[in-house]
């Protein structure tokens, strides 16, 4: 009640940020510059301090960052600073910094970007602080920050205004703190695995790699549409077909597509191709990449994710699409001999499906309403029909299947690798079979690429290749419940269309 009884007494925010530009002002007519554009010397971070503190007592520190709050007491003074590694707190006397210096500190707002230069001590009650020699104010703020008791927990304006939730919301830097970690653990693990990290044209000619449907733009001098790439798959695997035996990239892909808690129109993807090995060998080697990141961000490989604990530490469960719809619906495709019978069935069990969709199709389908939101353990799905893997080999023994798997985890996918389809002329077939449900109208179907064909004739070698999706992947390891968590810049509707 008392925090609410504070509340009411403050000014409102119109008259919050009068009261700052005026000030703006007075510094101006009295020559002090309120943006300072002068070299800052920072020696450490808050978290240095507090960390070190017993090697630090009593050596003179500086550090910058923003004033979070200020307790005036007359001739001195408390304030909160808070820079990437946390906060520290600064004791500023007059007697310390002088009179007028102390004078301009006790008009400094909320939300100014302040250096502070110092020793380090604790207080009398034990508090790690710095004993301010000298307090400067290198940035005015004009805007006034949310208050304190209640925070900043509107979702629309945290997404939109990035910057004021990291300002506000602490644990929000933390998250993209471990998301540059993760990135960073992933290329520590495929670089010390002889991978080369490479770069392949956002803009392309034709969509492909993926069963999306792209954003098209267009070029001016050369006169042609062009699209944001919806996969980073196909350049790759020309680079494989050219000698380079282990590539990856981490990068921006772009679909057209609806948003959810799990999907924004553009994401970063993790692609990664390899020589002389099949999807038995990727998922060897997306288990040892997820491993890595867990202990390298999080110290341990059992913890707590979407209200579930989980343990990296076993081996991942592998279990092929026909098995999984046999378990969790009863219906077993082996048994299913062609696509009329799997549409019959399907009208059994309630599951739709479009009128050029085969057993393969139905299959999937069967899958995603039936079995998908069993997969909460760490779980691969292997073998999927051909029709819906257009670029991927069959399995010798049972051509209607390809060697692809899906990683799952709490029902979620992760990630999609393959064996290769290194034959051209079945790559052909699969691509004229995409061509087709495109003229039937599905935008998402594979466009033929010719110079990928080609590219093939001159022989690819056996390949194994992974996407993983750093989005998610982000997601699984702060255990975030939406995409936009995890995104600096979400994809928003401009505001002035919200209503």
């Amino acid at each position: 009640m008392a925090a609410e009884h504070q509340l009411t007494q403050e000014p409102d925010l119109k008259e919050q940020s009068r009261i700052r530009a005026e000030k703006l002002r007075e510094l101006a007519q009295n020559g002090k510059d309120p943006f300072l554009h002068v070299k800052y010397s920072v020696t450490c971070h808050s978290n240095d301090i507090h960390e070190k503190f017993d090697e630090m007592e009593g050596s003179e520190v500086s550090v910058a960052g923003r004033l979070m709050s200020k307790r005036v007491m007359g001739k001195a003074s408390f304030c909160d600073v808070a820079d990437l590694g946390g906060r520290i707190q600064a004791y500023v006397s007059k007697s310390d910094i002088g009179e007028e210096p102390y004078a301009d500190f006790k008009h400094y707002d909320i939300g100014d970007i302040v250096g502070v230069k110092g020793t380090v001590f604790r207080t009398q009650k034990g508090e790690i602080s710095i004993k301010a020699l000298e307090v400067v104010l290198l940035s005015k703020c004009l805007q006034v920050l949310p208050e304190k008791f209640h925070g900043l927990k509107d979702q629309e304006i945290r997404y939109r205004q990035r910057y004021l939730d990291l300002i506000v919301n602490p644990e929000i830097k933390d998250t993209f703190l471990k998301r540059s970690a993760i990135i960073k653990s992933i290329r520590k693990t495929l670089d010390g695995a002889g991978y080369i990290e490479v770069e392949t044209p956002v803009l392309q000619t034709i969509a492909g790699g993926a069963a999306a449907r792209p954003f098209i733009t267009h070029h001016n001098s050369l006169d042609i549409d062009m699209y944001l790439r919806i996969a980073l798959e196909l350049p790759l695997k020309r680079l494989i077909v050219g000698g380079l035996e282990k590539v990856y990239e981490i990068g921006r892909v772009f679909r057209n597509e609806g948003m959810s808690i799990k999907h924004n129109p553009e994401f970063t993807m993790l692609e990664l191709y390899e020589a002389f090995t099949d999807y038995h060998g990727m998922m060897d080697l997306c288990e040892k990449i997820i491993r890595n990141a867990a202990m390298d961000v999080l110290g341990t490989l059992q913890f707590s994710c979407y209200g579930k604990e989980v343990d990296l530490n076993k081996p991942f469960a592998r279990i092929t699409m026909v098995d999984a719809v046999k378990k969790y619906s009863g219906v077993d495709f082996n048994g299913i001999t062609s696509s009329d019978e799997a549409k019959k069935t399907a009208k059994e069990r309630g599951v739709e499906f479009e009128p050029h969709h085969t057993k393969g199709d139905i299959l999937n389908l069967f899958f995603e309403k039936f079995a998908e939101e069993h997969l909460q353990e760490p779980t691969f799905l292997m073998d999927h029909p051909i029709e819906i893997s257009p670029l991927t080999k069959k399995k010798p023994e049972n051509p209607e299947y390809t060697e692809r798997f899906e990683l799952f985890i709490g029902a979620r996918e992760f990630a999609n690798a393959y064996s290769e389809l290194n034959d051209p002329i079945d790559q052909r077939k699969r691509f004229e079979h995409q061509e087709s449900l495109r003229s039937l109208g599905d935008e998402e179907a594979n466009m033929i690429d010719e110079d990928f064909i080609l590219s093939l004739e001159y022989a690819m070698p056996p390949t194994g290749g992974m996407g993983i999706g750093i989005d998610r992947l982000v997601m699984f390891l702060t255990d975030a419940a939406s995409i936009r968590d995890v995104l600096l810049f979400p994809t928003m509707k401009p505001a002035a269309a919200v209503k």
